[in-house]
């Protein structure tokens, strides 16, 4: 019975399934990889290249997985196999992502908990020295302790259930994270500094820097860089590929409008990754010019930006605490939909209980987030990456969950929705609460044609394979 009891558990309403789903959506890909691309790829060209993929290209996946997974009340390690027999395979594929990226994002999350710690302990200035982040994860125990509580605390959210874990902690999380955001993306336009060449720069300087299109010296392959550059960002973005979707989509209430929930997900998700550039490039080109925009993931989040703090002087520290208070809620939020994507299959498939499965999982995690932690110190290695990058354990882990798993799962899933079943399934489950869909042509012929081409192109250059991209 506690089998059932479980896997049946489901949203109290759709205010929150879309909370859990944004907040899974929400993660630290929109905080450090977002507002890096938008500087990149030409800020305005970028964002706009981004709203038209997430309206076309993430509409298609979301409201895919979301169907599979309210259609069969099952997660991604066994949804495959029910919707067709012999693509259990698939739904196996799928489960190893998000058991691939726990793992990593627990210890990233660790990160993002020490330097909370370090700005309300007063010690930003500590934080913001080039040597300060390096001494950190290169140190042997601290990044250890600092991911196995990141990591406890998601394993109790995932324990207390649907309702009383991720629905109730989304619930308070979620509007905090984004009161956090409008707050210091307001504050960041506000800015002004004056180098000591006397060269004074404005938080409005940088922000017409994000959102005004750049077409100097544009050429067509600088435009499929933007695309593919946008389109990877909304795949991790939106958390598709990961099996979270399907899991959250199988606790979604049969008479829920899930169109209406699938556009309100776009639009939160969409929100915040614009007001994280907002955020951040403002403030980080006020204090480090166009130079300092030049970073991305880590270094930008853990270097770049607490630079920016001390640079403000005694405000710097209370908004270095909001900043990665807010980022701290992002990546738990993210974190609890991973571990609920695997700890939901395992059990549906063996049928356990989920505080069993959960235990599980939680070990496997902890086990393999040690070992990239140690992937900076006493496990430390380079080695090359297709993409031209090198990597250690957890660029590794990383890569295969992200670059090559999870393009093939989307690009499985189109193939199995759009030519051997058809897309009437998706439609009619979308449709089964009463509404109409929206958007219903430009989904037939997106998940057929357009998003399993352009997931294909996304995979060869991830694989280094189209190296002229």
């Amino acid at each position: 019975m506690e089998k059932q009891s479980n896997k049946r558990n489901s949203f109290t309403g759709s205010i929150g399934f879309v909370l859990a789903a944004a907040g899974s959506a929400v993660g630290l890909g929109n905080i450090w990889r977002f507002p890096y691309l938008a500087a990149k790829d030409g800020g305005g060209l970028f964002l706009v290249t981004y709203v038209i993929l997430a309206l076309t290209f993430g509409f298609t996946l979301l409201t895919t997985e979301v169907a599979i997974g309210r259609k069969n009340k099952q997660s991604p390690l066994t949804t495959y196999s029910i919707l067709k027999k012999g693509w259990k395979p698939l739904g196996v594929l799928a489960c190893l992502v998000p058991m691939i990226i726990l793992p990593y994002y627990t210890a990233i999350g660790g990160w993002v908990l020490k330097y909370l710690i370090v700005f309300l302990t007063g010690e930003g200035v500590e934080a913001a020295d080039d040597s300060y982040f390096g001494g950190f994860i290169t140190s042997q125990y601290e990044p250890i302790i600092m991911m196995l509580i990141f990591l406890v605390a998601v394993t109790v959210i995932i324990i207390l259930g649907v309702n009383k874990g991720i629905e109730s902690s989304s619930k308070i999380l979620m509007p905090i994270l984004l009161i956090l955001v409008i707050g210091i993306s307001v504050y960041s336009l506000t800015l002004s500094h004056t180098t000591d060449e006397g060269v004074t720069r404005t938080g409005w300087e940088g922000f017409k820097i994000y959102v005004i299109p750049s077409f100097a010296g544009l050429t067509i392959k600088d435009i499929f860089t933007v695309i593919l550059d946008a389109m990877g960002q909304l795949f991790f973005s939106l958390s598709v590929a990961m099996g979270i979707m399907i899991t959250y989509g199988s606790y979604v209430p049969d008479d829920a409008n899930l169109g209406k929930s699938i556009n309100q997900i776009e639009i939160f998700d969409t929100v915040v990754a614009f007001l994280a550039g907002v955020l951040i490039i403002p403030s980080v080109f006020v204090f480090m010019g166009r130079e300092g925009m030049a970073a991305s993931g880590p270094s930008l989040m853990f270097k770049s930006v607490p630079k920016v703090f001390t640079s403000m002087g005694s405000v710097g520290r209370y908004l270095g605490i909001m900043f990665f208070a807010m980022v701290l809620f992002a990546a738990l939020t993210s974190a609890i939909s991973i571990m609920e994507a695997v700890v939901s299959s395992l059990m549906d498939e063996f049928g356990w209980g989920r505080l069993k499965a959960t235990i599980i999982e939680a070990v496997i995690a902890c086990a393999a987030g040690l070992a990239v932690c140690l992937g900076y110190n006493k496990w430390y290695f380079e080695l090359p990456l297709p993409t031209g990058d090198k990597g250690q354990i957890l660029d590794v882990m990383d890569y295969i969950s992200n670059n090559a798993f999870m393009p093939v799962v989307s690009i499985a899933t189109c193939i199995l929705i759009g030519w051997v079943l058809g897309p009437k399934v998706i439609i009619d489950e979308v449709e089964k609460s009463g509404t109409k869909m929206g958007r219903k042509k430009l989904y037939i012929v997106m998940i057929k044609y357009i998003a399993p081409i352009l997931l294909l192109i996304l995979l060869l250059k991830s694989l280094g394979i189209l190296k002229l991209i």
